[in-house]
This record gives structure tokens, sequence and C-alpha cells, in this order.
């Protein structure tokens, strides 16, 4: 049979009553790939299967120096009760025959095979083999973003009861955003993060172990400025002055926060919804607070600061010697002042 999706490769797995003999992985993302052939193995073996010496791990370059050894870890038997599985890594169609010769010669108390490979054509024979099996499973693994239904049970399977609204939305934006790897860490470390709550996981929570959450500190500088608090400005840019971000990096950001409060104040319809339909969106409280400032600048406000941004950083690439952080201060102070008349 032929199926796609981690979550597809996970139910499959987890099925005890199939029986299926072999499991085939394929697709361009080696990343994808493997965090699908650790939850499947998982799946099968549970959490000591490894520990318990219940894992054969062979290469693929081993079958092209000893054929029979796939057949031969498939049949052999351990000194522990429980099922095996014998992984194949690194495989492709120059393997295919000894691998379809050992998933046709599976016979019941032999070990599950799992095999990893890369992307495999419609026509390779090695994705035909698994697919046309009667019970085998052939599983193309994709980097598309991950379903609704996907990430609720990561959530299920890491003990979290769910997320609220708006977090789901945050995570499903993540995880359009963030490729297969850095998404799979991101989850763990929510796991970890929201570990003995009862209470779904909220927004908060989600932004708290988000990356590029350490740039809170950009975040309250853009918020001192767009909510006039010219004051506040100084401090906070020797703060990341200290921490080493660049005056370029400064202007960017800036010019990045007052084209989302334009567009917001230029809205037919409203700031917040606006922000929602920003890419990625802008969700729960940090929505309200930039809707707020859009309209408190307003949209000729906007427009003057933008302009302001603009001068800045063309003078900060230029080749004359100026004092990159000064300019992008005054600016921003200049900006600050138009947000509190």
């Amino acid at each position: 049979m032929k199926a796609s999706g981690a979550e597809a490769a996970r139910r499959l797995a987890a099925e005890r009553g199939a029986a299926r003999p072999g499991f085939l992985l394929y697709g361009p993302d080696a990343m994808l790939v493997s965090l699908a052939r650790q939850a499947v193995v998982a799946a099968l073996l549970g959490p000591d299967g490894e520990a318990e010496m219940r894992l054969d791990r062979l290469a693929a370059q081993d079958l092209r120096r000893e054929p029979g050894a796939l057949g031969d870890a498939m049949r052999a038997r351990g000194f522990f009760a429980g099922d095996r599985v014998v992984l194949l890594e690194g495989a492709g169609d120059p393997v295919a025959e000894p691998v379809l010769a050992a998933l046709a010669a599976h016979a019941p108390g032999d070990a599950t095979l799992v095999v990893a490979a890369g992307q495999l054509a419609a026509k390779s024979p090695l994705r035909r083999g698994f697919e046309s099996h009667p019970k085998a499973a052939a599983i193309a693994l994709y980097p598309d973003p991950p379903a609704p239904a996907e990430i609720a049970g990561r959530l299920a399977a890491a003990g979290l009861a769910g997320a609220s609204p708006d977090a789901r939305d945050r995570l499903l934006a993540l995880g359009a955003e963030l490729d297969a790897g850095a998404f799979e860490q991101f989850l763990r470390s929510l796991a970890l993060y929201c570990h003995g709550q009862t209470d779904p996981v909220a927004l908060e929570d989600v932004e708290a172990v988000a990356p590029g959450g350490g740039e809170g500190d950009l975040d309250d500088l853009l918020d001192a400025v767009a909510e006039g608090e010219a004051a506040a400005i100084g401090p906070r840019l020797k703060r990341l002055a200290a921490r080493g971000t660049a005056p370029v990096t400064l202007a960017i950001a800036a010019s990045r926060h007052f084209r989302a409060l334009h567009a917001a104040a230029s809205s037919p319809d409203s700031a917040e919804a606006a922000l929602a339909r920003q890419r990625p969106p802008v969700f729960g409280p940090r929505r309200a607070r930039l809707a707020a400032q859009a309209r408190r600048l307003g949209q000729p406000g906007a427009e003057k600061a933008l302009v302001l941004l603009t001068d800045t950083d063309l003078a900060l690439r230029s080749s004359r010697p100026l004092p990159g952080m000064a300019l992008v201060e005054r600016a921003l102070i200049r900006i600050a002042m138009l947000a509190g008349r």
C-alpha cells in the first residue's frame, strides 16, 4: 500500500493488528525522513526497544557487499522477548533486489523491516515493490506544513491537553515557517515547558519557547517607539547595542514593524483584520497591541515614520563614515514624538 505524511507513518506503525512486514519511508528532505523513521521505530518497539537490543541497524552499502545480510538480520532471534525491527538506512534502487527479496521472504516471527530512503521516482523498483506488496507500506514524506490533525496528535503524544484556538493558529503558522527539524525541536521544548500542565497550551506558552523569542528586547524597543515613549528608547538601544545588534538590523526591523502598522492603519475593514492577514499572521494580545499602535499613529503618521526610516537606512548604507547607532536613535525618537502627539 502507499500513503503520505509523517502522521500516516505513525498511525500505520501503531496498528498492532495489521502485522505489516515492512515500511518504506522516502522523500527529498532527509530530516523529515529521519524524524518519521524515529517515530515508526518507536511505535513498533516502544520506549525500551533499542535498550533491549530489539533494533538492528544496517547501512545500504552493507547489502552491496553481502546481499543476504538483510534476510539474516530479519530472521535472527534476540535475547529479549518482544517485537524486533531491522532498520536499513540510506537505501535506494541499487539495493532494491535484496531488499524486496527479504521482504518477500518475511515469515511470522521475523523482524519488521523499516527502510529509509531519499527521493524515489514513481517508477522506482524499490518504491513499486513496497506499494504493490499486500501488507507492506510505502510512505512518501514531503516538506509540507503539518496539518492541524498532525499537530494535535503530536501534542497529545507529548501528554499535553490540546491547545487554545490562538495557540493552535500560532502552531500552524510556525509549522509553515520552520523546517521539519526546527519544528520538531520547538515541539519538544514546548512539551518540556508545559510539563505537568493540565490546561490546554496557551498562546503565551507557545510564544515563550518559539524561535525568535529572544528578540523581546527589540520588540520592546519598537513598541516604545510606536507608543510615543521617547524616554525609553535610549536605554533599550544601549542594551541592544551591547548585545551586538547592528544599526542596519535595527533599521530593517523598525521598517518592517511600521510597514505592518501602515497596512493596519490603511485597512478598509479593521486594523485587527489586516494584522491577521499578514504572513506570518499576528495573534492574541500582540495583535491587539499592534492594532492600538496603528490607530494611535494613523496612516499619515505611519507614512512619515517609513520615510524617516528609509532615509536612515540609505544613510547607513552609504560609504560616508556616520555614527550609525546615533542616526537610528534620532529617527526612532522623532517617530516616537509623532506617536506621542
